[in-house]
């Protein structure tokens, strides 16, 4: 059992689970406004430098659950590609691409925005968006989109599977009361923002 099933962290897939999926073989095709368009292979991602973050996935559903989130950054994949400057944004697909959904340049390149593959030092299963997912612990995790195939670099906004149906754009984290996995699901307070600290510490 994964540690984040462990923890009863929700399993949900807005476009039904994806069942068994090929980690060994996987694929994130990086595409649009750069200078060197690259299809990135399991091995590639495994053998790029690894960054581990130390923070939460907030779901807007309601629940934050807190570990050590190990993968690429997202900045070191734009280098690799030779993004332009015209780029505003990129687009995440998930496996099939039903799911999309697009972040800020200003958020993709920050120090925690990952392509991740691991939770605690444990592969990603397809619960949780392994093989790889994208991990952006500053804004809901419906911009975390899970099984990553593919990112598009555009110079325009492109509202999502959940935007197109009523979430915000932006996806900023508001104040309120969330599920904290780690202590059990016990209902806790948020400020605005990045969940780092609760209010009741």
């Amino acid at each position: 059992m994964s540690k984040l099933k462990e923890l009863g962290t929700p399993v949900f897939w807005a476009e039904g689970h994806p069942g068994r999926l090929d980690r060994e073989g996987w694929e994130i095709e990086v595409a649009g406004l750069c200078g060197n368009p690259k299809t990135f292979h399991w091995h590639d991602l495994v053998s790029m430098p690894r960054t581990i973050a130390d923070a939460r996935l907030t779901s807007v559903t309601r629940f934050s659950v807190r570990g050590k989130w190990g993968g690429v950054r997202v900045a070191d994949i734009l280098k690799t590609v030779g993004m332009l400057r015209t780029a505003k944004y990129i687009r995440f697909w998930s496996t099939r691409k039903v799911y999309d959904t697009s972040i800020s340049i200003d958020i993709a390149m920050r120090e925690r925005t990952l392509l991740a593959y691991e939770f605690d030092g444990e592969y990603l299963d397809e619960d949780y968006g392994g093989p790889v997912r994208a991990f952006v612990p500053y804004l809901w995790g419906y911009k975390s989109a899970k099984s990553v195939v593919r990112i598009e670099l555009m110079d325009h906004y492109a509202p999502g599977f959940w935007e197109q149906r009523g979430y915000s754009d932006d996806a900023r984290i508001e104040a309120g009361n969330v599920r904290d996995m780690n202590q059990g699901g016990r209902i806790r307070p948020i400020p605005d923002g990045e969940v780092i600290h609760f209010l009741d510490e």
